[in-house]
Order: C-alpha cells, then structure tokens, then sequence
C-alpha cells in the first residue's frame, strides 16, 4: 500500500526480538519541508505533526492520510517572518490535552480546545526565565508527577543564535514543576534538543544537536525531579550520515530509539548499540504508538513508520 526506503542495519541479534527481520520503512506522506514533534493519538487513531517552515500541525489516518490540522501552530504574530516558526515537539498533558514547543512565540503552550475541535487559539504555560524570553523551546516531556522538562535551543530565531532578540546568554534545559515553579536544570549543552525519561523515571536522556558535539548525555533525577550527575551516554560525532542528534523515546523495557545521523539508533539501557533504523534522511524525531508495535518517524519532508515485534 506505501511505498518503502531505507534498511534496518542489524548490530547486536537482540534488535531482531523488536523489528522483525522482514520490516520495512513505509513511507506514509511526504512533500513538506521538515517535518517534526510525531504524537500517536490513541482516541481517534491518528498521528499528529509539526511542519514547522509552514507554522502547521497536520494529521495523518489510514483511511485519509495526511490532512492541515490547524495553522498557526507556533508563531501567532502578525507580522511574517521567516526561518522556523512553527511548533516542534507535541505532547499531551495529564488533561489529555495537547501541549506543544512553540518556536515562533518562543513558549511551552498548550492548544485551548479539544483534541477532536482543534483550533489555533492558545494558552501560555511559561514563557520566561528570570524575566528573560526563551530562546524557542524545542522538545519536552511530562513525568508522572505531571513536571515539565523541556529544552530551549535557538532553533526557532530568525537568526540562530546570533539573532539579536535573544534574550537567555545560553541554551538551557529546565523543569516546570508541577507547582508553577520553574527551574533551570541544565545550561552546559551547546544545543539541547530531544529529551526522553526512562520507565523508572530516574534518568533523563538529552541530545545534543551540535556538530561539534554530536552526543547524548544521561542525568540522574532525584525525588523532587532535580538533574545530576551529568555524563555521557554516546558519542556520534562525526557519523557519516544526514542529521544530528534530536528528538527520542524509550519503550517500557528501556531501550532508547534516538534519531541521528544515519536514522533511529536503538541503544540498549546501558547503552549498547543494537541497530540502526536507516531512513535515508534527516530524521528528526519518533513516536510509538499506544501499544509499541509501530514507530512513527519524521524524517526531512517526510513521515515514515515501520512496524515492531
């Protein structure tokens, strides 16, 4: 039914218990400029993303494919501007209500309306640090005590991080607390992008989306959601390939799927290499559908998946 690309690279035999030998990449819709942020939708069997050049949310179902589902979606402003102002990274909150990073109006907002009345009208979570804009939040996650990390690279300003409406010297990653108080937890990484929580909720995993610096670095979280002991996780830098280190999730074994050069690297918990999902392209993020048998993949102007074990 969909045309297929690109190859799973096999490493270790234990990446053959979650993708079936005979799996093939399938791609669902393309012709968009980067796409972004895939969410599975459980109520109503659709995959939301961001196509952030063009400031929309669409949404893709088997029976209709890929559809505008609302825009504006990260940038409200009325002046045009250009470079990325859409939403990225899409989560939903304890609420089942859509939460998404939006790089334009430089905030973590959630949508006003239901999931099944989508409209581009919006509700600011926070918008600042220590008075200071933020950069353009980029990916985030909800933890089960319902906090809020999310990281703040300067992706989504006109002009980087040269651009002169930059508020915050770096780029940070930080923690809304379920109590309305918001704390930096990181400032050390060049370009923090996708995030995801072990099952247990006691590691945060960070990529950081530098050429230079090509890593993801693992940090212990403590019983009021604090970060430390910051170390390395791996290393890519310099992996042949298109893409860098950005958006991830983990599934409930513990296994990191990270998007990088070369497509979806599967890591074990202690960080062994079990394989690659080979897209071809870019591939800026992943989702898992409610019970982890697909993954969702966004990759440059396309939206792939492929099915699992």
């Amino acid at each position: 039914m969909y045309k297929t690309t690109g190859d799973v690279i096999r490493v270790d035999p234990a990446i053959d218990a979650l993708i079936a030998k005979d799996a093939k990449i399938e791609i669902l819709a393309e012709g968009y400029q980067w796409t972004e942020g895939p969410l599975w939708i459980e109520d109503g069997q659709y995959l939301l993303f961001s196509e952030i050049p063009s400031n929309s949310i669409y949404k893709w179902t088997e029976e209709k494919g890929a559809e505008l589902y609302i825009r504006p979606s990260g940038y409200t402003g009325a002046v045009e501007r250009s470079g990325e102002p859409g939403s990225n990274g899409l989560i939903l909150d304890a609420q089942n209500r859509l939460v998404m990073c939006q790089h334009g109006d430089r905030r973590m907002a959630r949508m006003a309306s239901a999931l099944s009345k989508p409209t581009s009208s919006f509700e600011t979570i926070v918008d600042t640090w220590e008075g200071k804009r933020f950069n353009s939040p980029n990916d985030a996650i909800y933890d089960s005590e319902g906090n809020l990390y999310f990281t703040d690279p300067p992706y989504g300003l006109v002009g980087n991080v040269n651009d002169p409406e930059k508020e915050i010297a770096f780029q940070g990653v930080y923690r809304y607390g379920a109590n309305g108080q918001l704390s930096l937890q990181v400032k050390g990484m060049t370009r923090p992008n996708g995030l995801a929580l072990s099952p247990d909720e006691r590691i945060l995993y960070v990529a950081n989306s530098d050429p230079k610096q090509a890593i993801w670095n693992a940090y212990d979280v403590d019983e009021q959601g604090d970060l430390s002991n910051e170390r390395l996780f791996y290393d890519v830098t310099g992996q042949p390939g298109k893409g860098l280190p950005d958006g991830m999730k983990i599934d409930p074994q513990g296994n990191i799927w990270a998007t990088a050069a070369g497509g979806v690297w599967v890591f074990s918990p202690a960080g062994k290499v079990l394989g690659r999902i080979d897209t071809g392209e870019a591939t800026s993020n992943c989702a898992f559908n409610k019970d982890y048998s697909i993954l969702y993949m966004t990759c440059d102007d396309y939206v792939m998946r492929i099915k699992l074990k």
